[in-house]
């Protein structure tokens, strides 16, 4: 009897990313257990690192055209999963860098919070491979695991705790839902890998199942209705917790809604492409009128990344190969403006102790660099040319215009508009309004690195943004013969 390893040698260098990181966060996590008095920026630049060798492997494997599939097809390593895993760990190594300064208000459990960091980072890296429905369930609930621990990290915060608990209860219904849409669309089609339902017959327990799957997904990503979780947690979570909350998971979801609705519902596309319009359309909207209101800079932010999933979702109702295109770039413009603007938000709230956007009166005369900052984050969220959330914004309605959804194009437009206002809101105060505190707020060199990757990010896929759409059209090359065409208008 001869006993063979499950996965070979070809197989573990598919694995090789996830495999380094979970080595390297066990590695921190037995530096800070043995080393107890080591100073925990020390401890924070050595999660970097490791955050940052990761990239450079997968940027590797992304020159050397490394792909394959193993465990009978349910993890995938192909162009969509390095991208989106190259952005979960940009976005991770941001976040890191970010939270340094931060930390030192924590009286207990510095290191462990590092750990949490990576360990949700690497469950997203999961869930960009993931190609069955039995592994997006493990490996999403195996990144909301940190996330439950993270948000709720401000143990003397009594809004830290309460969003917490928000966010665990609607968690674990998500989780139910999520489980509950996997065993309908099981029993319907006898199998949970997505290549294997591509010519599935339709059936009320087979739409239920997926409405309930996408339901549990779209809590995920924060889009109306399941979005109720948002604002509370955002403003309750620590800041750098919130920044990380806001963009890597809605990456790692995309990239599973992406290969669920390009390969296994191909079929169905004009079914679904009503569903996304319709999501895009109140999510864009609500988002941004809600917006106007708060007097909470992360609350703000909150709302406005709900309009800017609402964007996304245009990229999906298209239903095309340019529409998954769009979503890629769009989501690469919003990784470095979002992530920016919550840097600026942390390097603020370290100073002053308050999120309130009263507070960001005169922020220019106490720190031309961080009004600057964010005066070009929130332009860009806007989609102020020659930025790139312009670029991003023109991609997505692009797509749109090619499927004649002329009414996303109007309403995508109409909400630019008003985002605009509230964004400009926050700038009057910024650079108009006398500051009721005229000392000046310093920045530490990490978060400064984190401002500057996000200002160059911004700028460079704003002027120069040829190569990342390469990038993006290159990572969804299997997507070209996948959509079915709708008639016009549709």
């Amino acid at each position: 009897m001869t006993f063979q390893l499950p996965l070979s040698g070809s197989d573990l260098l598919l694995l090789a990313p996830e495999i380094f990181l979970t080595i390297w966060l066990c590695v921190v996590l037995a530096v800070d257990v043995t080393c107890r008095h080591m100073d925990h920026a020390r401890l924070a630049y050595l999660s970097v690192g490791g955050v940052v060798a990761t990239l450079l492997l997968l940027i590797g494997f992304e020159y050397a055209g490394v792909r394959g599939a193993l465990l009978h097809d349910t993890f995938v390593l192909d162009g969509v999963a390095i991208f989106f895993k190259i952005f979960i760990v940009v976005a991770t190594a941001l976040v890191l860098l970010s939270s340094v300064d931060y930390v030192r208000s924590f009286r207990l459990f510095r290191g462990e919070y590092y750990v949490l960091i990576m360990m949700s980072a690497l469950g997203m890296m999961f869930m960009a491979s993931a190609q069955d429905l039995l592994s997006v369930f493990v490996t999403l609930e195996f990144s909301t695991f940190g996330f439950y621990v993270l948000v709720a990290y401000l143990r003397d915060d009594q809004k830290s705790g309460e969003a917490g608990l928000k966010f665990f209860i609607l968690g674990v219904f998500a989780a139910g839902l999520l489980a509950y849409g996997i065993s309908l669309v099981y029993g319907e089609t006898g199998t949970l890998v997505f290549s294997e339902m591509t010519s599935m017959p339709g059936s009320y327990g087979l739409a239920i199942g997926f409405i309930m799957i996408v339901a549990a997904l779209g809590f995920k990503i924060g889009v109306v209705p399941f979005h109720s979780w948002i604002p509370d947690t955002y403003q309750g979570a620590p800041t750098p917790v919130t920044a990380f909350l806001s963009i890597a998971p809605k990456g790692a979801a995309m990239a599973i809604l992406i290969r669920m609705f390009y390969v296994a519902l191909a079929t169905f596309r004009p079914v679904w492409v009503l569903l996304f319009v319709a999501i895009a359309i109140v999510s864009m909207t609500y988002g941004n009128i809600v917006a106007i209101a708060q007097k909470n800079i992360k609350r703000l932010l909150a709302y406005s990344g709900i309009a800017q999933i609402g964007n996304v979702m245009i990229g999906l109702a298209a239903g095309t190969k340019r529409g998954s295109d769009a979503i890629l770039f769009y989501l690469l413009t919003y990784l470095f403006a979002n992530l920016g603007a919550f840097a600026v938000v942390i390097g603020v709230g370290n100073r002053i102790k308050s999120d309130e956007i009263e507070d960001y009166n005169g922020l220019n005369r106490r720190s031309p660099f961080l009004a600057a900052a964010m005066l070009l984050f929130l332009l860009s969220l806007a989609g102020v040319p020659p930025l790139a959330g312009f670029i991003g914004k023109l991609y997505i309605f692009v797509a749109a215009i090619e499927q004649e959804l002329y009414l996303l194009l109007i309403v995508g437009l109409v909400n630019i508009v008003i985002s605009m206002y509230y964004y400009l809101v926050v700038v009057k105060k910024m650079y108009i309004n006398e500051p009721a505190d005229p000392t000046p707020l310093s920045v530490s060199a990490p978060l400064q690195t984190a401002i500057f990757v996000g200002i160059a990010g911004t700028l460079l896929l704003g002027l120069y943004p040829a190569p990342f759409i390469d990038w993006a059209v290159a990572a969804t090359l299997m997507f070209s013969n996948v959509a079915v065409p709708v008639a016009p208008g549709g």
